[in-house]
């Protein structure tokens, strides 16, 4: 019998998926706070989905970090709550994106959390 090789960008595109149906099952009334990895930065989003309009974001490039790195997740974190906290979004649902919750992606959680934002 053959052995099925998953790439690693499948993979992440299964788990997803995966995440997402269960997510639009449980919060579906929350904007989703989605987060982007990238090598270089990280990018975090709050998104509506019953509008289809994005409502506040920041990336480690927008506050002009040089590297995606732990600590400029957690000033990305404790960015995206502020801003969505001035624009009165306190609950959010997570997606991290495929992702899994380890390191950046984590950082990125505590700070969001530290900062004031429900998820």
């Amino acid at each position: 019998m053959k052995k099925l090789t998953i790439s690693r960008k499948k993979s992440c595109v299964i788990r997803h998926r995966r995440f997402l149906n269960r997510l639009k099952q449980n919060h579906n009334d929350k904007p989703r706070l989605i987060v982007t990895k990238t090598n270089a930065h990280i990018i975090a989003q709050i998104f509506d989905d019953t509008n289809g309009v994005t409502l506040c974001s920041s990336s480690s490039i927008q506050l002009k970090l040089k590297s995606g790195n732990k600590q400029a997740c957690q000033k990305v974190g404790e960015d995206i709550a502020k801003k969505a906290l001035a624009k009165k979004i306190s609950e959010v649902a997570f997606d991290r994106g495929g992702n899994k919750y380890h390191g950046r992606v984590a950082a990125l959680a505590d700070a969001a959390r530290k900062a004031g934002l429900k998820f």
